[in-house]
């Protein structure tokens, strides 16, 4: 409660401080008889200048206090454990941190915790509630004192305009490093768990072994402890399963781009498009459902009528579903970029003599190249990191075929088969998820940066 109450504060402060900054201007400019026009900033700078003085520093204070705050309680709460318990290992401290963090939150019915340790939550409890009502006093504090501070400076002379450009230029820097770190944060998470396991598991074997069967990487203790992290059949079925959704949503979709853009009337594109569109905003796993259902058993009946025996999974289904979703991807972005295509281009051609069809192959295409293939990257990517399709209509069990009546598994689904359920993190098993990941981000990689050349290549061309 006392988080809403802080959250709500701050907007609230932002808003009045706002206001009322701005009523100060004005209320100057008319008390000293001041034209606004003397004024080094307009009345809105001022009160955009309160504002953001007053509430940055009440929502950079919240920020780092619910950063610190679980650590700090999570510390508190392991001493309490080891006095009451002091038999336990780490690891079970962190479990019985856990549980009690789960009661304390409601959850009753599935965890249980000792009796020793009961009396903890209310514990854990009291020093969340008392962490946040702390963190509303300073930010309370931090907050009204700003505003008083930064109200009383409001003068015609004050440089408001250049201090709020100055925030709001730091504020978009921050996000854009948010975003790099982000990213970078992600990429070295994924690289160095992937480091880790290609220690115990060799890279070549990885990359050139035909048998995957990570769940028989077990404890050592056990038989079955050596796994087979061969991952071949698992990229082999992602590439079939994209190059089949590809084979259907590529000409689909590029020809239904080029009949909204050159052929359609008016008002059969303003009905076309929107209903294209709208196959983008289907749940996978209704495709998933429509692919199980509907698709893999008709393919299947269809395959009987000629004499052939396949599963109703299979790769041919999912890749068939797959493609009817990302249609409207390649659609809907060719159109836009063939509708950006100057039209003195084609004017020029039709002035040469070209007929529609010849202007739309020597002229419009090669025109529209950079945002097709755009959307055939994006469309590519969509098909690869596509995960409920390939659980529902094809398979889990990796096999190494061409085959598109067979049935496959991809990347995307053995990286959360692996991750389900209670598994040790720094088993092979596990970590293989990771190393999946790092070959499934090279690749995407390796396309956007085929995309870009091919962009670069013929914007220069056309421009």
């Amino acid at each position: 409660m006392s988080l809403s109450i802080t959250i709500i504060f701050i907007l609230m402060l932002f808003s009045i401080c706002y206001v009322v900054g701005t009523k100060k201007a004005l209320r100057i400019a008319r008390r000293e008889h001041i034209p606004l026009r003397q004024f080094h900033s307009q009345p809105s700078y001022h009160g955009a200048y309160v504002a953001l003085q007053s509430a940055l520093p009440c929502a950079v204070i919240a920020f780092l206090w619910l950063t610190v705050e679980p650590f700090v309680i999570s510390n508190i709460m392991a001493n309490h454990i080891r006095e009451a318990m002091p038999s336990l290992f780490e690891a079970e401290i962190s479990l019985w941190l856990d549980r009690l963090k789960a009661v304390a939150e409601g959850q009753t019915g599935f965890f249980k915790i000792d009796d020793s340790l009961k009396h903890l939550v209310p514990v854990y409890s009291g020093l969340k509630q008392s962490s946040r009502w702390a963190m509303l006093t300073v930010v309370f504090t931090v907050g009204l004192g700003s505003a008083a501070f930064f109200y009383h400076r409001i003068s015609p002379y004050l440089r408001a305009r250049h201090r709020v450009e100055a925030i709001v230029t730091a504020l978009l820097g921050a996000c854009a490093l948010l975003a790099i770190f982000t990213t970078l944060s992600i990429v070295a998470s994924v690289l160095f768990e992937s480091l880790r396991f290609f220690k115990s598991v060799s890279i070549l074997e990885f990359f050139t072994g035909t048998h995957w069967a990570p769940h028989t990487a077990l404890r050592a203790d056990q038989i079955g402890s050596a796994g087979s992290f061969g991952a071949v059949p698992v990229f082999v079925g992602t590439f079939l399963i994209s190059a089949i959704a590809l084979a259907l949503s590529v000409p689909i979709g590029l020809f239904a781009a080029i009949f909204t853009s050159e052929y359609a009337s008016p008002r059969a594109r303003s009905v076309i498009k929107p209903v294209l569109e709208i196959l983008a905003g289907i749940p996978t796993v209704v495709y998933g459902f429509f692919a199980a259902l509907i698709v893999g058993p008709f393919v299947r009946t269809m395959a009987e009528r000629f004499g052939f025996s396949i599963p109703s999974e299979s790769a041919l289904a999912a890749g068939l579903v797959m493609g009817i979703m990302i249609i409207p991807y390649i659609s809907s972005l060719s159109d836009d970029t063939m509708n950006a295509v100057p039209q003195s281009l084609r004017d020029g051609a039709y002035a040469l003599g070209s007929t529609k069809s010849e202007m739309i192959q020597k002229v419009l295409l090669p025109a529209a190249l950079p945002g097709i293939a755009a959307g055939v990257l994006l469309a590519v990517s969509r098909a690869i990191g596509e995960t409920m399709i390939v659980v529902m209509a094809a398979s889990l069990r990796a096999k190494l075929t061409l085959n598109p009546f067979d049935a496959v598994t991809t990347v995307t689904v053995q990286i959360v088969s692996l991750l389900t359920g209670d598994q040790e993190f720094d088993s092979p098993k596990t970590l293989a998820a990771f190393a999946l990941g790092l070959a499934l981000f090279v690749v995407t990689l390796v396309l956007n940066i085929i995309a870009f050349m091919i962009v670069r290549k013929y914007r220069e061309q056309y421009e």
